[in-house]
Formats: C-alpha cells, sequence, structure tokens
C-alpha cells in the first residue's frame, strides 16, 4: 500500500502517546503511605456510562467550530510524521505536514486533496468518501452517523469505537480517545479497509482561533511550489 494512503486514512479521522505528554518522565521518588492514606486509599473514578459518554462526544464535537492543533502520527509501518491541523467546519480541514514529510491534506469543503508536494501528485475524494465526520460535520450524532461499535473507559480516558461503511475502498475503524477530565478529544486510531493502523495524538490544542481560509484552499494541479 503507497505510504501517501497510509497517511491519509490515518490522519483522517481525526494508544501509548497521550496528548501533551510526549517526554518521557523519570519517577518520583519513592514515598512510604501514611497511616492515613493505607487506612482510606484513593478511589478510581467511576466508568462513564456508555450513553454519557456517546453525549459528551456530540457535544464535544458539534460545540469545536474551529480547531488549531499540533499533531503526531505513526503510521502502520512505524514512520512517525508531525506537523499542524486546522479546522474551520463545516467542512475545511488541513492536515500540513512538517519536513522531510511532502504530504498535505486539504478539504475545501466539498473536496479532499491528499498532495505530495515532492512527486507533484494529488488525488481528490469526496468529503463522505473519508472519515472525517467526526472532524468536519457541522451537527454530528454518533448514534445516527456511524456505526457505534464500543465504549470503553480508565482513570484517565474514554474511548469510543466506531465503523463506518462510507469510506472510500471499504469499512474504517476509528478508535476516538476522549480525555476523563475535560471529555476533549486528545487522540484516534484509524484502521482502513486493508487493516493498516494509523495512530494520531493532537496536543496544543486551540479550540478558539479562527484559521486563515486561505489553508483550506486547494491548489490548482498546474502549480506547485519549488522543492528544496
Amino acid at each position: 500500500m503507497k505510504r501517501g494512503t497510509m497517511l491519509f486514512f490515518g490522519a483522517l479521522a481525526t494508544s501509548a502517546l497521550m496528548s501533551g505528554a510526549f517526554a518521557q518522565k523519570l519517577p518520583a521518588p519513592e514515598k512510604k503511605p501514611s497511616a492515613k492514606s493505607a487506612e482510606a486509599p484513593k478511589s478510581a473514578p467511576d466508568p462513564v456510562d456508555s450513553q454519557t459518554a456517546i453525549q459528551m462526544a456530540n457535544d464535544y464535537f458539534n460545540a469545536a467550530q474551529v480547531m488549531t492543533a499540533d499533531f503526531v502520527q505513526v503510521g502502520a509501518d512505524g514512520r512517525r510524521s508531525e506537523g499542524k491541523l486546522y479546522v474551520l467546519k463545516p467542512g475545511r480541514l488541513r492536515f500540513e505536514y512538517a519536513l522531510p514529510a511532502t504530504m498535505e491534506i486539504i478539504a475545501d469543503g466539498v473536496s479532499v486533496a491528499i498532495r505530495d508536494r515532492k512527486l507533484q501528485t494529488q488525488q481528490l475524494y469526496f468529503i463522505n468518501q473519508t472519515p472525517l465526520k467526526f472532524l468536519l460535520k457541522d451537527e454530528l450524532n454518533l448514534k445516527k452517523d456511524v456505526k457505534i461499535t464500543g465504549v470503553s473507559s480508565d482513570p484517565k480516558s474514554t474511548t469510543i469505537t466506531i465503523e463506518d461503511s462510507a469510506t472510500f475502498g471499504g469499512s474504517s475503524t476509528i478508535k476516538l480517545n476522549f480525555d476523563r477530565k475535560a471529555f476533549a478529544l486528545q487522540q484516534w486510531e484509524v484502521t482502513d479497509p486493508q487493516g493498516y493502523q494509523t495512530l494520531v495524538t493532537l496536543h496544543n490544542i486551540d479550540l478558539k482561533s479562527v484559521p486563515d481560509r486561505g489553508l483550506f484552499r486547494i491548489p490548482p494541479t498546474s502549480f506547485w511550489p519549488m522543492q528544496n
């Protein structure tokens, strides 16, 4: 499978990596528990009810009309890419990959373009052929728009697993991972129709700044910027 296509399915949608926690930390010195803490250990938070989690996910996506974030992507081949994500609802998105990657993914409200600046190639898809619904739809209803196959939670996060049969090439599975404290999207994992898995983790998320609309214009194929 071409690397560009793996990047496409991995980035679109939308693990061990956690938002804002990419650097390893040294363990704190071991402390002996006090008598009080030994007698009354702090209990883990209660699991989130499935229906409540789904509604909270809907509320999050529908409230977030704009987004700017840094992302780290780990592809099915183990390669790590990073860059900047811009979202302007409805339908506009840009994944801007940092060098040495030469890919960029742009959604202009109707189409999604996968562009390779080095090879000077561009592939176009309709938005409804891609697993972009959870990022780009103006009003999302997970129960109606996709098939929910599982909801799970632990003390730090809640994961909602969905299946989308409308994606190009067949069904895709997407695991949406939300922070338990703020119930904000921090990560997703896409399994594309060929079984390739890609993980995308967000950090430095900004839900207030409105991205420049010029970021979402798909350039004509007759124009390609010079490559170094």
